[in-house]
């Protein structure tokens, strides 16, 4: 109960415009701290969720399957460029984000994460390290301004983000391969 009410607390201190607009000023802070935050929230919220609709989750999600394909459509598209702009632009797509991170893709994280396993853990870490390969190749080397409310030098440096994201993905995946998780439980 307790994670809930902090997801909640965090949502809505994210939420506040002075918060908002501070982290959607910057465009690495944008995509990489307020949305993973947002997803963080939904990912504290779920628990409550969890409790009070237990069979509902069972029922359409007992692989984990489901709920991470949803995951990863939320995240995929909010990757965009299109995406961050109409968010900055329309504020109906700026409340579809604060109600799609972390409901559409914080709740169904925590709710699957444990569901598919470690092959399926880490085919995911693997999909995301190949979109934050690509997606960072694309912000850094467009000749073109990607995102209209954005300078070009701030989409270079979060195509280096994302680069940079993927090599600790890399990093974490080799970890994980040569030492034994379980003895540390």
């Amino acid at each position: 109960m307790k994670q809930t009410i902090y997801g909640l607390l965090l949502l809505l201190f994210l939420a506040l415009p002075p918060v908002a607009n501070l982290m959607e000023s910057v465009m690495i802070i944008h995509m990489h701290m307020q949305m993973p935050m947002l997803i963080f929230t939904g990912f504290l919220i779920a628990r409550i969720f969890q409790l009070r609709f237990p069979h509902s989750f069972d029922k359409w999600n007992s692989n984990g399957i489901p709920g991470i394909i949803l995951f990863v459509i939320i995240v995929v598209y909010w990757t965009l460029p299109r995406s961050m702009d109409e968010a900055l632009n329309e504020q109906s797509m700026e409340i579809f984000k604060f109600v799609s991170l972390p409901l559409l893709a914080g709740i169904p994280l925590r709710d699957s994460w444990k569901r598919i396993g470690t092959v399926g853990k880490n085919l995911i870490i693997i999909l995301f390290t190949i979109l934050f390969i690509g997606m960072g190749w694309l912000y850094i080397d467009s000749p073109v301004q990607l995102c209209n409310n954005y300078l070009v030098i701030e989409q270079i440096t979060l195509g280096w983000g994302f680069v940079t994201t993927a090599i600790c993905l890399v990093i974490y995946l080799v970890y994980t391969t040569f030492t034994d998780p379980s003895k540390y439980e």
